[in-house]
């Protein structure tokens, strides 16, 4: 009994259905999930390569099916028939990748505001606006917007709009842990222009929490090649995360010279480090363990080399953590002083207590003092 091939169609979609289903849950192909915003991110990764293992399946499949059935016979020289086209094949294989593109745009724009990517709140009205083009000749609006283009990446143009980035550069400068790493009074602070679509990126709270303010801020300082972190509750400094566990952080960031990028796999985020401007990321961790921050931006050519570990405790561990480091620093403090020769530069002074910092001697020359 020969079987339909309606009934071979039907099969064969159940079967690569199933299997794209299973792979889709089980590559093994992330890391650890480590934060409660890792969760949405996988679920949109797991998606994404069901539609893609499907996909793969169903276009090699018929590129072997095609290549063994249709395959040149012993002896058989002739052409094959002309085939001009088929319209509604055509439409079909337009239409569904269509469908398939806009489905996972939009489940990822979901995604990306349910992690506090998007804040609608934080909308400034464009310093050029729509209305100025109705009211303007062609060319006079060309050159108006060219100028004020060019003055607005150039953080020249007048503006009566508060500089959101010197705010928050002052307020983290008020902590003298902060002050004594970062470079803010010799890099200007840049204007957040979203008309033209120059801000600082900023991956807030999650709209369940919108008006809550973080449990834990820190502070953070990139920097060639390394990374260090401020308390401002505490005035800590380290070169180690240490974060509790299940407490949303915000990470309060900047550069002192390129544009680094703060990355933990296992959180699922990456938030760039930008001079000049304050970049902000918050998230929960869910899983106690130590893990890799890794610069994911090309920043010279150590940038390989600047890495660090994020550890993941109980909140007594961290507290524990915490007390140990202040008192540390009272005793480096002590002996410092006490031993400090007048003849050492800064530089040879200081670099015998980079160590309890995890912070390497050759970097001192680049915080500021």
């Amino acid at each position: 009994m020969k079987i339909p091939s309606s009934i071979w169609t039907l099969l064969i979609g159940i079967g690569l259905t199933l299997v794209s289903l299973w792979y889709g849950q089980n590559h093994g192909l992330l890391p650890t999930a480590a934060s409660d915003e890792a969760v949405l991110v996988d679920g949109l990764f797991n998606a994404m390569m069901i539609v893609s293992t499907g996909i793969f399946l169903i276009v090699e499949g018929v590129l072997i099916y095609s290549a063994i059935k249709y395959r040149q016979r012993a002896g058989d020289n002739e052409d094959g028939p002309p085939v001009e086209g088929n319209v509604p094949l055509e439409i079909l294989w337009t239409a569904i990748p269509a469908v398939i593109v806009i489905g996972i745009s939009v489940y990822s724009f979901d995604v990306y505001n349910e992690i506090g990517g998007f804040n609608p709140h934080a909308v400034h009205e464009a310093p050029i606006t729509q209305n100025m083009s109705m009211k303007m000749p062609g060319a006079a609006f060309a050159q108006r917007a060219g100028t004020a283009l060019a003055a607005t990446l150039n953080d020249t143009q007048p503006s009566t709009e508060p500089n959101l980035n010197q705010e928050k550069s002052d307020e983290a400068m008020q902590d003298p842990a902060t002050a004594a790493v970062r470079n803010a009074d010799q890099i200007p602070q840049k204007r957040n222009a979203p008309g033209v679509g120059v801000v600082s990126p900023t991956i807030g709270p999650t709209p369940e929490k919108a008006d809550q303010p973080p449990e834990l801020a820190v502070n953070v300082t990139g920097l060639q090649y390394a990374w260090l972190f401020t308390y401002p509750e505490t005035g800590v400094t380290t070169g180690e995360l240490h974060v509790p566990i299940g407490r949303e952080v915000q990470i309060n960031m900047t550069a002192n010279d390129v544009i680094h990028a703060f990355w933990v796999p296992e959180f699922r985020l990456k938030q760039d480090a930008i001079p000049g401007r304050q970049s902000e990321i918050r998230f929960t961790p869910n899983k106690e363990g130590d893990y890799s921050l890794i610069c994911a931006e090309l920043c010279g050519p150590y940038h390989g080399a600047m890495r660090t570990q994020v550890v993941v405790e109980k909140q007594e561990a961290f507290d524990k953590w915490m007390q140990e480091q202040l008192v540390a620093s009272k005793e480096t403090l002590n002996q410092a002083v006490a031993v400090n020769p007048a003849d050492l530069s800064p530089n040879e002074f200081l670099a015998p207590y980079t160590k309890d910092m995890g912070i390497q001697p050759e970097m001192l020359h680049q915080i500021h003092k």
